[in-house]
């Protein structure tokens, strides 16, 4: 779950020291942000019902972004969209007691990105370090292919929501956000090592990669 935008082209050295200089969460203590507050979800859920999970998933959601903010003095961009969203969203669910709101929360967050992506392509724009914030050097085909590949699948994600909360009970649909979307995502993201390692671009040519976005 692609560097960062670098305008023009830089040096070897000067890309090096700007890498430095935005420092990043380990990808473990990364993981435990983005998957805490929905595991707290789930089990608020369980030992209550889903409006104190929601009060509680906006607290957690927020002091997971400002714990990351804190560690990096940097907020991903990702997180940061989903964080609006949850608080929008699970407001309104609070405020008018109907959890049709939080519920289509995932699918308008998924929808979003992937409507981002896909849209970026249609200008000849590689959006995806932004939206995933990830650190790898692609070629311009790697780019194209990665994110087509993650713009499709943010927009499964969605579908898959709308048929889970549509049509399954609450619990269902809690247990499927935190044990069936996070393992198909890193499926699929595992699935796209072979593209990154066919199209990755190193040394030299990493440094005179051109800005996608």
């Amino acid at each position: 779950m692609i560097p960062d935008p670098w305008p023009g082209h830089m040096s070897a050295m000067a890309l090096d020291t700007a890498k430095r200089a935005k420092p990043r969460v380990n990808p473990l203590l990364k993981l435990v942000f983005e998957i805490g507050p929905l595991v707290v979800f789930f089990l608020v859920n369980l030992r209550a019902n889903l409006f104190v999970a929601t009060a509680v998933f906006m607290v957690v959601t927020l002091l997971a972004l400002g714990a990351s903010w804190l560690m990096t003095r940097h907020l991903p961009t990702m997180p940061v969209v989903t964080a609006v969203v949850v608080l929008i969203f699970g407001g309104l669910t609070l405020a008018l007691h109907d959890e049709t709101f939080i519920k289509i929360k995932p699918t308008i967050v998924d929808t979003l990105f992937g409507a981002v992506l896909l849209g970026g392509l249609l200008f000849g724009k590689s959006l995806l370090a932004v939206v995933l914030d990830v650190a790898f050097q692609l070629t311009e085909e790697g780019w194209r292919k990665l994110t087509l590949r993650w713009g499709i699948f943010f927009f499964v994600l969605a579908a898959l929501n709308e048929v889970m909360w549509r049509n399954f009970s609450t619990d269902t649909w809690v247990a499927f956000k935190v044990w069936g979307v996070f393992p198909l995502t890193f499926l699929f993201a595992l699935a796209q090592v072979r593209l990154l390692q066919r199209h990755e671009l190193k040394g030299e040519h990493a440094a005179d990669a051109p800005d996608h976005l």
